[in-house]
C-alpha cells in the first residue's frame, strides 16, 4: 500500500471572526487553492442579497422550514445572527467527510461550539483577529455594503465575538492577507496528517510489520 493512497476522514475546518476581520476572504482563497476542500452551504432565513446565488452562497428558506429542520435534528449547528437564523445541514457534511474531503465553515462562535459538541474529533477551529479595532472599522466602512447603522452595530458586537478567541484551536492575526491564507493552509495540511484521520494506517502498519 503506497502512502499516497492512504484513505482518510475529512476535516471540518472552521473559520470565525468579527465581521470585517477577513474570514470570508481567507475562506475564498482556501477554496481556490485546495482541491479537496469545499464550502459548507448553510441554510438561512435572511433575504438573499443581489450578488448571491441560492444553493451556492446559502440555501434561503423561510422560518417555518428552518424550525422543522431544527426539530428533526437535521442541523449540525444553528444560530441567530443580527435577527436571522443560520444553520448547517447534517447530511451533506457527513457524506463529504466520509469520502475523505474537507468541509470549510464560515460561522460564528455559537455555531463553532455546537459543531464541536456534535463532531469533536472532526472540528479544527481557527479564529481570525484584525490587527486593530481601528483597522476593523476601516474595513467595514470600505466595503460600502452596509449602512452606517449596521457598521456601528457590527463594531459594537465585535468585542463580544473577539472574547471567544481562546476557545479555538488556532488564532491568525490577519495583518497580511497572503500570510494569513498560507497559515490557514499550513494548519489544514497538518490536520490532514493526524493519525486519527488516516483510516488506512492500521492495516498498513500490520502489513509493514508482518513476517514474510
Amino acid at each position: 500500500m503506497a502512502t499516497q493512497d492512504f484513505k482518510r476522514r475529512g476535516v471540518l475546518l472552521v473559520l470565525s471572526s468579527p465581521s470585517g476581520a477577513g474570514k470570508t476572504a481567507i475562506s475564498q482563497a482556501l477554496l481556490a487553492r485546495e482541491d479537496m476542500l469545499e464550502m459548507s452551504v448553510s441554510v438561512t432565513t435572511r433575504p438573499m442579497r443581489p450578488n448571491e446565488v441560492d444553493g451556492q452562497d446559502y440555501r434561503f428558506i423561510d422560518t417555518g422550514r428552518f424550525e422543522r429542520l431544527v426539530k428533526r435534528g437535521d442541523l449540525l449547528e444553528h444560530a441567530t445572527v443580527f435577527g436571522h437564523r443560520y444553520g448547517t445541514p447534517r447530511g451533506p457534511v457527513e457524506s463529504t467527510l466520509s469520502s475523505g474531503r474537507d468541509v470549510l465553515f464560515d460561522i460564528d462562535w455559537q455555531g463553532t461550539q455546537q459543531l464541536a459538541q456534535h463532531a469533536p474529533d472532526d472540528v479544527v477551529s481557527i479564529f481570525v483577529l484584525p490587527p486593530s479595532m481601528t483597522e476593523l472599522g476601516r474595513r467595514l466602512e470600505s466595503r460600502a455594503q452596509d449602512s452606517a447603522e449596521v457598521v456601528a452595530s457590527r463594531m459594537a458586537r465585535a468585542a463580544d465575538e473577539i472574547s471567544h478567541w481562546a476557545e479555538y484551536n488556532y488564532v491568525i492575526v490577519n495583518q497580511d492577507f497572503d500570510q494569513s491564507v498560507a497559515d490557514a493552509q499550513t494548519i489544514l495540511h497538518a490536520e490532514r496528517l493526524r493519525r486519527k484521520r488516516r483510516t488506512d494506517l492500521v492495516p498498513f502498519v500490520r502489513e509493514l510489520t508482518a513476517d514474510d
